[in-house]
């Protein structure tokens, strides 16, 4: 056992804990059985506080792979394992994730906990789609192997539920067979928010979609964005240069930010600028090249410690989703507010989703659009986000969880209508929004 200050990625809250790293299966079981209320924690990629508390256990001692069966496209691996990790096991194996979020330094149990989605929900639905076995530990020490058809229920309460179902010690994820590791990247150019979004519905049949949107943009010019869409490419359609190498697995990241940034280096004006540089970088309506997987999936992740670029005092990431037939009324609104409060976002995302899963008990999709955005925090952005909740919550929309650091029980009660609690498995989150 240590005692640390521990924060997630959005380095906002941070608290006292006191955290026990270790793979011994036996002692985290009395740890469990001894401590009063505690929470599990990967690699701290959750941006609010979902994983934090004053008594955490790390999965990241728990590293290992256990097995690979390569004719069906099964891996089996503890939960500290991280996704990077998984791609660099079956990439050259000819696989890839069957859905992977914006980062891929991420854990397999920080996944399953999260159900994280990513640029395929509208065709493929969210992780736990392809997670066909979990070993738990719950709250009583017992050891629990569950599946969509074997104990249905605690499954699908530890898939989205944010870890209150117990520790996750291991699970089987189903991949995805591909013949390389680059993608077929087009991108369109949208002039406002009524064009991305005939974008996105007239390209329903591509396997990725995800859009950058200038959250600075008013007017005429409101929602403006460029639309990412990807496709797997064979290796017959490989292009010629990438045909020595067609299942190369990412490099680690050779850039880093060395130091926190002022808390003023991200302010209005500099937003405002990045924002229009970037939309005006593509000159043309339609643009199409390959692109390695890496810079597709994970742009981000090319940067060590980017988050270091919001100051001593950290930020905030906000993710909603609005129901499809409220979609296009809800994101004016939602777009209307942060442009008159002048706090926009370096980095906001448009998605899709598909179909929510009926089986999932607390998973965040549900059909139609999500948005994602980053602020510093300031008491000014918290005020903002008080009211985009307002917003979604009234159109019966929902915030992710994942993502998290201050919505209040009121908004989360009435968007969450089912819910996961534990006595004993319990987090800044969930205390704060009484779950």
């Amino acid at each position: 056992m240590s005692s640390k200050r521990v924060a997630n990625w959005g380095n906002y809250p941070s608290v006292e804990a006191e955290m026990l790293e270790s793979r011994d299966l036996d002692r985290i079981r009395e740890h469990i059985t001894g401590t009063s209320k505690l929470i599990a924690r990967g690699n701290g990629r959750c941006y609010g506080d979902a994983s934090l508390s004053k008594n955490i256990v790390s999965s990241l001692p728990l590293n290992r792979f256990l097995s690979f069966d390569i004719k069906n496209g099964v891996i089996e691996c503890e939960s500290g394992v991280m996704l990077s990790e998984v791609l660099a096991v079956c990439v050259p194996n000819g696989f890839f994730l069957p859905v992977t979020p914006g980062t891929k330094f991420i854990t397999v149990g920080g996944a399953i906990a999260a159900d994280v989605h990513g640029k395929n929900h509208h065709v493929h639905g969210s992780f736990s789609n392809f997670v066909e076995e979990i070993v738990l530990l719950d709250e009583t020490g017992r050891f629990v192997v569950c599946s969509g058809t074997r104990e249905p229920e605690i499954f699908w309460k530890t898939c989205g539920g944010m870890g209150r179902t117990g520790i996750i010690i291991s699970a089987k994820i189903r991949l995805r067979a591909i013949e390389s590791s680059y993608i077929e990247q087009t991108s369109y150019k949208a002039r406002d928010l009524c064009e991305i979004m005939e974008l996105f519905e007239e390209n329903l049949s591509s396997t990725y979609s995800v859009a950058w949107i200038d959250c600075f943009a008013k007017g005429q010019k409101m929602g403006r964005s460029i639309l990412l869409l990807g496709e797997h490419i064979s290796g017959e359609n490989l292009p010629i240069k990438y045909k020595n190498e067609p299942l190369l697995v990412h490099q680690e990241p050779r850039l880093n930010f060395p130091f926190t940034a002022p808390s003023s280096t991200v302010n209005y004006l500099t937003v405002k600028i990045l924002n229009a540089l970037y939309y005006s970088r593509q000159r043309g309506k339609v643009s199409k090249k390959a692109i390695h997987y890496d810079p597709y999936f994970y742009p981000l992740d090319r940067i060590n410690n980017w988050n270091r670029a919001y100051g001593k005092r950290g930020f905030v990431q906000y993710q909603c989703v609005i129901p499809l037939e409220q979609s296009k009324t809800g994101m004016e609104k939602l777009l209307a507010e942060i442009e008159h409060s002048g706090q926009g976002s370096p980095l906001a995302v448009l998605k899709l989703f598909g179909e929510a899963d009926p089986n999932a008990v607390m998973s965040f999709p549900m059909k139609g659009y999500t948005l994602a955005l980053d602020f510093k925090v300031s008491e000014r952005v918290f005020s903002l986000l008080d009211k985009l909740d307002r917003i979604v919550a009234d159109l019966g929309g929902r915030v992710y969880l994942a993502k998290d650091a201050r919505m209040n029980a009121e908004v989360f009660g009435q968007t969450y209508k089912k819910q996961v609690s534990s006595a004993k498995f319990a987090s800044l989150q969930s205390e704060r929004l009484g779950y």
